[in-house]
């Protein structure tokens, strides 16, 4: 007689025996002995090579033209048809390559339907990285997701045709990129920027996408550290900083060929020059900037095990609850968040995060407090003493089982401010 294999009886097979409120019950935290420790809290001041970013060089006579006509920011000087010229009418917070003496910039490639494709940063090559000989202004390095430099360095390949230039990937030994950060020069009388200045072989650019965020530094060479008073730090503790104040960045984040720039707060990071000329994918970016209402954005959000919702977001390595724990990190990315207790409309989505706080795309009237012009409401408003929303995880075909957390939403005060900016430069116009 055959011995057959000893198999377990599914889920399903078992339902009938189990009560009907265990099988709507969701367990909510586990413990994952193989979990990666969860970083420790960011120092107030500091600086880490970000291992997350790579370089490609670009240089020769059309590098500057084949740029501009590729990114959402502005590279070589525009006449603007008042005759003042182009870089006198971007907004304060918005630096450019055409701003005199700027060291580099914000900005992102989009596809022709005006979807993110990468988001990167910048820089003018003084440093001669590139390894060829190039006129003034002619050679750049663009910072981009490490994990997408070889599909940009195909995207560059593709719109290249005939210009007059190279481009390559760059070694990790030959230039690295870091950031710079020191909230203690609020009180102090030696400013970063002071300090960086005096740094050898390196490019410094001030990272405008949220006050708060600190420098970006190219600098040459293996990335052994900085000659600067600070504490050295990882990228993990940058990616805290960057929740912590509502900046996605790569492509885990704003997802390749799906995400919006608007949606992404590009606009609003000085990421994308309204007043230049054709790029790729301008159409639906600038119709929505001048037309239409943009709904959603990427907002920081802290993850919590229940009511009340907490009033700061404040990060911490574990959401706990007795002893079992959950981290940030044990979220699958693309989760759609709903509200607590209630089936309907998605309310957002889910990105990533660590510890207890992390990025989603949310919908900002159901979510939080800001009200967009001319748009009401679908159905209920937020209220922020009654309205809770959850991510739910895990479960199987029947929704059975699985995981859940709460999940709250904040509006930083700087993405506040710039809307506002945003909405009365609009209503000027």
């Amino acid at each position: 007689m055959p011995i057959l294999p000893r198999t377990a009886p599914s889920r399903a097979a078992l339902s009938p025996f189990v009560c009907h409120a265990c099988q709507q019950s969701l367990r909510r935290f586990s413990v994952t002995p193989t979990r990666r420790r969860a970083p420790p809290p960011p120092p107030p001041s500091g600086y880490a090579h970000l291992t997350s970013r790579r370089l490609i060089s670009l240089a020769g006579p059309d590098a500057p033209k084949f740029l501009h006509g590729i990114i959402t920011q502005s590279v070589i000087d525009e006449p603007s048809t008042s005759g003042n010229r182009h870089r006198h009418n971007a907004p304060r917070h918005i630096t450019t390559a055409t701003t005199p003496n700027a060291p580099g910039f914000y900005s992102g490639f989009l596809n022709a339907t005006g979807r993110v494709l990468h988001d990167v940063f910048v820089y003018r090559d003084t440093l001669g990285v590139s390894g060829v000989e190039a006129a003034d202004g002619e050679a750049f390095v663009i910072e981009v997701d490490a994990d997408q430099v070889e599909t940009l360095a195909k995207h560059i390949k593709r719109y290249k045709l005939r210009s007059k230039l190279s481009f390559r990937i760059l070694d990790e030994g030959e230039c690295a990129a870091w950031q710079v950060w020191d909230d203690s020069s609020l009180t102090s009388t030696s400013t970063p920027s002071t300090r960086l200045s005096q740094l050898k072989d390196s490019i410094v650019l001030t990272d405008t996408r949220a006050p708060g965020m600190g420098y970006r530094v190219l600098r040459r060479g293996k990335a052994d550290g900085l000659d600067l008073d600070l504490e050295k730090s990882d990228d993990d503790a940058y990616r805290i900083r960057r929740y912590l104040l509502g900046v996605a960045e790569g492509q885990v984040e704003i997802p390749r060929e799906q995400a919006l720039p608007l949606e992404s707060n590009m606009d609003v990071s000085g990421g994308i020059d309204f007043r230049k000329g054709c790029y790729v994918g301008q159409e639906l970016t600038i119709r929505t900037r001048h037309r239409g209402v943009v709904r959603k954005r990427i907002l920081p959000c802290l993850l919590y095990p229940s009511s009340p919702p907490p009033q700061r977001l404040e990060y911490r390595p574990y959401v706990a609850e007795g002893e079992e724990q959950i981290s940030a990190d044990d979220i699958p990315s693309s989760l759609s968040i709903g509200r607590d207790g209630t089936k309907g409309r998605s309310a957002g989505t889910w990105l990533r995060g660590v510890g207890n706080i992390g990025l989603a795309l949310c919908r900002l009237q159901i979510m939080t407090d800001i009200e967009l012009p001319g748009e009401t409401a679908a159905k209920a408003p937020f209220n922020p003493d009654t309205d809770e929303f959850i991510v739910k995880w895990g479960a199987d075909e029947e929704g059975v089982g699985g995981q859940s957390v709460k999940i709250k939403a904040f509006v930083p005060e700087w993405l506040r401010e710039r809307l506002r900016e945003t909405s009365n430069s609009a209503s000027a116009h």
